[in-house]
């Protein structure tokens, strides 16, 4: 190759404005109104301001998306795998038509951009996905949820989203392109991770670049919000500590600003635009450890077995798509092998993503075989031992039914063993401290019951140990709180399960009495159904067991799943 990959389209797209032109923005921005967008979508504009889409001008209109999905192909005829467009909901799209111009602007008000629209509309999911089966390759799932609208237009960029890590290895197309000019680099293989580098991604792309000639960037993808999915971090600081095991002189990491889309052949396309936009030729695709079963291949990408597929990335964009195959590691060998290159006999073995996760939170050994130590030193800061984790203790029950007093008595418990700090977020409490506006009606009892699992998932992401004692009676809610916490910590749910004849009889404020009588709407297990939990980790019922002995039962579990030592 004589020179680096032209950008996709013949010419880098920045969507950035002139210095006087920004200036001119701000000032009428004063009197826009405002679009205010999720972290996905600042992601997404990101990578329209600063060329990754190129050569796209804006967010597409009803007949490009049209196009796309049907052709795949822009009105000029240029391939694209994959509509952009700008989903809204029905409310803020009331506000907005054709003509009008509004700032787009982040959770904190910054405006990066400003649109001039060209078209409102609403979207229509099961035809978006039916459109794109006409033309053999499928949508993996549509844009935008039941409801909302789409919004074409024009964009002026004002200023790229503002990012605070990393930011030596936050390089733009043009800067991308500007460091592999310095360096003289023509052929550059991309690999997207979205995952720490182990030994067989280490061993694949370091012989396939040898193999192909080719310069080497790792493009770790690191999107994600930074306060809310943290992940990014470990995944970074890992290849950064694999780093210097490569060639310094044809390799180079950098960070893809892009967030995790849903899998498919046209986000693997669009992902070819962008590395080709980034100056890269080639894209290594597949290789992420799977949480189970075996590695995931290039190939094993929905429909990307297709020769079609391939082509397209070839002819239609120009970028050489290399499917990374299963690899496993050969004992007698020492060497890391795709599965077709396997000695007859020979003794193979590889790792899962889950096998790896839990000899991280158990500080068990990660054989050398798999990993470098310096990687799994990064990891295993983003993954501590479970007796250094934090954690909730999640008890749901109905209102008498003894969850309070055994949640106090085992606050009390863990703050004698010492170790950590103990918080009880009990409905009480939470009422008087946190949710005094709140009623007791279906909405803002579910609100008071994400309201305490936001606190308790603070606390655990914190290392500390929350104890919740609500009501808590729907299923929906509480497999909410479940997943806020668990990005973060342990979760034990406890049902303590005493029976309603117990919880009336105790029922020292009169509350089942007053139900029953029609004073209190809404009563649980009166008035309002109570969701028993389908798999607690534990269930209590008072009527046979003391406090003393519930709250026994509760520290040998914790002991038995590693949280306490």
């Amino acid at each position: 190759m004589d020179s680096l990959i032209t950008a996709y389209g013949g010419e880098l797209k920045s969507l950035m404005a002139s210095p006087e032109r920004i200036e001119a923005i701000k000032r009428e921005a004063l009197t826009l109104a405002s679009l205010d967008l999720s972290w996905k979508q600042i992601c997404e504009l990101e990578l329209l301001l600063n060329g990754a889409l190129s050569p796209l001008s804006g967010y597409m209109n009803q007949a490009e998306m049209r196009a796309v999905l049907a052709d795949m192909k822009l009105p000029d005829g240029l391939f694209w795998p994959r509509p952009v467009m700008l989903s809204v909901s029905e409310k803020a799209a009331q506000k907005l038509a054709a003509g009008q111009t509004v700032a787009l602007r982040d959770s904190e008000g910054v405006m990066p951009a400003i649109l001039h629209i060209t078209e409102v509309w609403p979207a229509d999911s099961a035809a978006e996905l039916a459109l794109a089966e006409t033309s053999g390759v499928p949508l993996a799932r549509a844009q935008a949820e039941a409801g909302e609208y789409y919004v074409a237009g024009r964009l002026e960029g004002v200023t790229l989203p503002p990012r605070h890590d990393f930011l030596n290895l936050r390089l733009t197309p043009a800067e991308m392109r500007e460091q592999f000019a310095r360096l003289g680099w023509r052929r550059v293989m991309a690999y997207q991770a979205g995952q720490a580098l182990h030994r067989p991604q280490y061993e694949f792309l370091l012989r396939t670049a040898i193999q192909m000639e080719s310069n080497l960037l790792i493009h770790a993808v690191a999107g994600s919000d930074p306060v809310l999915e943290s992940g990014h971090f470990a995944l970074v600081r890992a290849c950064q500590a694999l780093m210097p095991r490569m060639p310094a002189s044809s390799s180079m990491l950098a960070l893809n600003p892009m967030t995790p889309w849903a899998a498919g052949p046209r986000k693997t396309l669009l992902k070819a635009i962008m590395a080709r936009n980034y100056g890269c030729s080639q894209l290594v695709i597949g290789g992420e450890t799977p949480l189970e079963g075996r590695q995931r291949r290039g190939q094993d990408t929905p429909n990307l077995a297709k020769d079609s597929v391939y082509a397209l990335a070839r002819e239609s964009m120009g970028v050489t798509l290399l499917p990374f195959p299963r690899m496993v590691y050969v004992e007698d060998r020492d060497e890391w092998l795709a599965e077709a290159e396997i000695p007859a006999g020979a003794r193979a073995e590889s790792m899962s993503g889950t096998e790896l996760t839990r000899r991280l939170m158990q500080n068990l050994k990660v054989p050398d075989w798999f990993s470098f130590p310096e990687v799994l030193d990064e990891l295993r800061k983003a993954y501590p031992p479970r007796s250094r984790q934090g954690f909730t203790v999640f008890f749901t029950g109905l209102s008498g039914s003894g969850k309070s007093t055994i949640a106090r008595a085992l606050t009390v418990r863990l703050m004698e063993m010492g170790g950590r700090r103990v918080s009880l977020l009990d409905g009480d409490i939470v009422r008087t401290h946190l949710s005094s506006e709140l009623g007791f009606s279906k909405a803002h009892r579910d609100i008071n019951i994400r309201r305490i699992g936001f606190v308790a998932s603070e606390i655990s992401k914190h290392g500390g140990i929350a104890i919740c004692a609500p009501i808590a009676p729907y299923q929906a809610t509480r497999r909410a709180v479940r997943a806020m916490i668990e990005e973060w910590g342990g979760f034990i749910e406890i049902h303590v399960s005493t029976s309603i004849e117990t919880c009336e009889q105790r029922d020292r404020k009169g509350l089942y009495a007053k139900a029953r009588a029609g004073l209190i709407p809404e009563f649980t297990g009166v008035s309002d159904p109570y969701e028993v939990p389908e798999q607690p980790e534990l269930a209590i019922d008072t009527d046979r067991y003391s406090v003393d002995e519930a709250v026994q039962m509760i520290v040998l579990k914790l002991e038995h799943e590693g949280y306490l030592r």
